[in-house]
């Protein structure tokens, strides 16, 4: 009989309490791994009797803005460990300790409630946090100067902003600024913010609500490996015994029919291609080797500027400081977000020395209330310090082998596993009803899997769109370690207790 088993239906959940029973007086602490290390408790006063229906009360007060609030009432977070409220008369200070595979909204690159990132939020609330925006400060020339060093020449200007959206808004605006044309191209599964330009040019999300897009917005296909049209195979060369397909994806005859429809609709005012490296709000998924560099030379071919938009890849997260490195491609014009502010909000467009100058002169305006503050810049100046002391990027792609590794074992496991793709710490996990049938997008047993994992004490964002269902977004902390011994998965036929436990590989 095959070992691989069938899609399976999560375990029933005694109560509001997991069975295996995560609550911090019960010693199932997670990563957490004595008490000595549980953080201070802001909220001592709060329990889950003087607030049981949290999510409840947020619908009552919060405006909803495209989410579902979690039934958790989280007081706490250090590294990869977040806290609930305990209930009534509990001696600990919390309830249940949930690992946090995702760093927050993918942005706590070290680590919640680092030390040496406390100590500078600390110092500069004291004495140096924000300025008016034409005035200099220290942690901003910092910033730029140790930025600019670690990333590849011609991307040596740089400018501070708040959000990923806000930065890719800039780099919109400074693309047309310097070409003088109007014309933005993304891709289909792409996700660049919610300002007016960068949401114009996304097309996983945020496109419905009753308004008209920025003009001259268009669309590249976007590359999907798992699911390409079957108009975009071909026949694979060398094909040896153990291959189970004859076929491959051809990235680049898609690529290019997609060109073909844009120069059909184009005014001839096309200014910047905007792209991501790995499509993460659309399904985790990496651009093929050598697609970047492509896209580079046909934005060449027609005078654009190439956007690399890496709010979750850079700053180390993919085995490398950025991830347009491993295409050996430098964009015009980069932006940096979530990661470089470890959870703080903090993004950067950097671009070149020509492009930067050029713009002045066209008297680019990109004036904000936050441009330049010098607390993020403080905090952002040092996370570079610490991957690049503690050479967290070569870590980060070690460490990123072992979770590969892990999820490609449960692969073989689970026939509702369809494909695990990524690069370094940064991974998918896409489900089906059953690959031995087909790709049947498994959505509803996606979610279920999911809810019982986040019951068991582990959170990985579900990503959903019609057309792949579900896949499971991890990116955890780059400052992860193996323990010495890895506690081997549960014999029963339980996905969501194996993700339980393949988060303690990295903890």
């Amino acid at each position: 009989m095959s070992s691989l088993q069938p899609p399976i239906d999560p375990l029933p959940v005694n109560g509001d309490k997991p069975k295996d029973g995560k609550a911090i007086g019960d010693n199932g602490l997670n990563n957490v791994r004595d008490a000595e290390n549980l953080p201070t408790n802001l909220y001592p006063n709060i329990t889950t009797q003087n607030h049981p229906n949290i999510d409840q009360f947020a619908s009552s007060h919060l405006i909803n803005f495209g989410t579902t609030f979690l039934p958790d009432l989280i007081i706490s977070a250090t590294h990869l460990s977040l806290f609930t409220a305990p209930s009534p008369g509990s001696s600990s200070p919390y309830g249940r300790a949930i690992t946090d595979w995702t760093s927050g909204q993918m942005s706590s690159l070290l680590g919640h409630s680092h030390p040496e990132i406390v100590s500078v939020i600390q110092s500069h609330a004291s004495s140096l946090d924000h300025l008016f925006s034409g005035m200099l400060s220290p942690p901003v020339l910092n910033l730029a100067k140790r930025l600019t060093s670690v990333l590849p020449d011609g991307l040596d200007r740089a400018m501070f902003l708040s959000t990923g959206g806000e930065s890719n808004e800039a780099a919109i605006k400074m693309a047309k600024t310097y070409t003088g044309k109007w014309e933005v191209v993304g891709l289909g599964a792409s996700w660049h913010g919610v300002t007016a330009q960068a949401s114009s040019v996304q097309y996983h999300a945020g496109r419905r609500g009753g308004w008209p897009m920025v003009p001259g917005a268009l669309m590249l296909p976007s590359p999907n490996a798992y699911r390409c049209h079957e108009g975009f195979r071909r026949k694979k060369k060398n094909i040896g015994k153990e291959e189970d397909e004859q076929w491959e994806y051809d990235w680049e005859a898609e690529m290019l029919y997609g060109w073909r429809l844009i120069d059909q609709q184009s005014c001839g005012s096309l200014a910047a291609v905007i792209a991501e490296p790995i499509q993460s709000s659309g399904g985790m998924h990496v651009l093929p080797p050598g697609y970047l560099r492509r896209l580079k030379t046909e934005c060449e071919k027609r005078g654009m500027l190439l956007i690399v938009d890496e709010a979750q890849t850079g700053i180390g997260r993919t085995g490398e400081m950025i991830a347009v490195n491993h295409d050996g491609v430098v964009p015009d014009i980069l932006t940096l977000s979530k990661t470089l502010g470890n959870g703080l909000p903090l993004s950067a467009v950097v671009t070149s020395h020509a492009i930067a100058a050029v713009c002045a002169e066209r008297d680019f305006l990109f004036y904000t209330t936050h441009v330049n503050d010098p607390l993020p810049a403080a905090v952002g100046d040092k996370v570079l310090e610490i991957v690049v002391r503690d050479d967290l990027v070569s870590h980060a792609r070690l460490m990123g082998e072992m979770l590969h590794s892990g999820l490609n074992q449960l692969k073989k496991r689970y026939a509702c596993i369809g494909d695990v793709r990524g690069r370094g710490l940064m991974a998918g996990v896409e489900i089906v009803e059953d690959r031995r049938k087909g790709k049947e997008a498994g959505l509803e047993l996606a979610k279920k899997i999911g809810d019982r994992a986040y019951e068991l004490g582990l959170w990985c964002n579900l990503s959903t769109h019609p057309s792949f269902g579900g896949t499971f977004r991890i990116a955890p902390p780059i400052t992860i370690n193996a323990p010495a011994s890895i506690p081997a998965p549960d014999p029963g036929p339980q996905l969501s207790d194996d993700l339980f436990h393949l988060q303690l590989l990295l903890a």
